[in-house]
């Protein structure tokens, strides 16, 4: 059985590590990006089967970068669970608007993170 891909969009190398371990653990491949370009080269590059991503990014936020995945055919199937510290309810509604499948806020439990993985994957 194929492991699921699952890409890390944080900037954060402290983030990218507490997310990932869980990840790993689960057998899940895990591939990271520090910024909203290379998020969206990762996409290409690697196909993951679902995105975690960070709002607050370099050189492109993760609303741009959800909204760019989504309305690109070549990608406006993967999952995406925005994984942030933006915590408002007018952060959260930004989030779905742009096309997110889900809003999770941090710190998080990774039993729930890897609940809401398993739903997409």
């Amino acid at each position: 059985m194929k492991r699921a891909r699952i890409l890390i969009v944080d900037d954060s190398p402290t983030d990218l590590s507490i997310i990932s371990a869980p990840l790993l653990a689960c057998g899940f491949e895990v591939v990271t990006a520090r910024d909203g370009e290379e998020a969206l080269a990762k996409v290409a590059s690697e196909q993951p089967d679902l995105i975690l991503l960070d709002v607050v990014l370099p050189k492109q936020n993760g609303f741009q970068v959800c909204r760019t995945l989504k309305r690109t055919p070549a990608s406006s199937h993967i999952p995406i669970i925005m994984l942030t510290g933006k915590n408002q309810p007018s952060d959260r509604f930004w989030g779905l608007r742009q096309g997110a499948d889900e809003y999770l806020t941090k710190p998080f439990v990774a039993e729930t993170l890897l609940q809401s993985i398993q739903r997409f994957v």
